[in-house]
């Protein structure tokens, strides 16, 4: 089996990338500046979503499915930085080489990743392989990279699904339910700079890796209806998976396998 890796991310207003950009008061709190943002852009467009690298990413959540293993973690502040959080996450890519597979993480993921990235000085080869890189497979990459949106080294499954068509997108909890999923689990990523704010971190990354175990439940599904598994591995899998988690003994899988139909 080949090591697929089901990633999401989750963010706040780059408070100290705001102050630079508008030379602010340095007596602001960080409230009062991501406010100032957040009216301006209401002020725009009629929406408080900042800009994709205005955004500072607080939690990578990731699970990783390879050989007889599953894991889920999460590379979060404030036991990192940012910086390292985003080298850690691409380190990971060199390391295994998988299939990435987002929720719309063409459109919102990966570009804040590249964005922010680029400002640390993140260092990326394999990621970035078009097929001109320096490894024994590179070749490939041509035609099956990470960053093509036809490829499916990063399947976005959001995407695919909507045939590419932003109006025919379906939203990770709606699907993931409607399925018999647990969905998403007192929190959205509207609510993450509040909970943030709050010193509530532990919710937001506990959040996030519902969430990326949501997407990897739903490209499951998505495997069998493609033909990659049969009917008996995907029953096999899903009992899987709810053995694997059933084991993390934390709080918010025990309250994710309750709400598993």
């Amino acid at each position: 089996m080949k090591p697929i890796l089901t990633f999401d991310i989750e963010t706040i207003p780059d408070v100290a990338g705001l102050r630079r950009l508008h030379s602010l008061d340095p007596a602001l709190s960080d409230a009062e500046v991501a406010e100032l943002a957040f009216q301006q852009r209401r002020a725009q467009n009629g929406t408080d979503f900042l800009p994709l690298h205005l955004q500072r990413i607080a939690v990578i959540s990731c699970a990783l499915r390879v050989g007889k293993d599953f894991r889920v973690w999460s590379l979060a502040e404030p036991e990192q930085g940012e910086g390292e959080i985003i080298q850690r996450f691409f380190d990971g890519i060199e390391k295994f080489t998988p299939q990435i597979i987002s929720w719309n993480g063409g459109g919102f993921d990966l570009p804040v990743l590249h964005y922010r990235g680029l400002i640390h000085g993140v260092v990326a080869p394999r990621y970035w392989d078009l097929g001109d890189g320096d490894y024994a497979d590179s070749r490939d990459f041509k035609w099956n990279n990470y960053i093509s949106r036809y490829h499916t080294r990063h399947l976005d499954l959001m995407d695919l699904l909507a045939m590419y068509q932003p109006r025919a997108s379906a939203p990770l909890d709606d699907l993931a339910k409607l399925i018999g999923f647990p969905g998403k689990l007192g929190m959205d990523g509207s609510k993450v700079w509040e909970a943030w704010q709050s010193g509530k971190i532990a919710e937001i990354r506990d959040y996030c890796e519902t969430d990326v175990v949501n997407t990897y439940l739903v490209a499951t599904r998505f495997r069998l209806m493609r033909g990659e598994l049969s009917r008996i591995e995907y029953d096999s899998e899903i009992t899987f998976l709810r053995t694997e988690l059933g084991k993390l003994g934390k709080p918010h899988w025990s309250e994710f396998l309750a709400a598993w139909q």
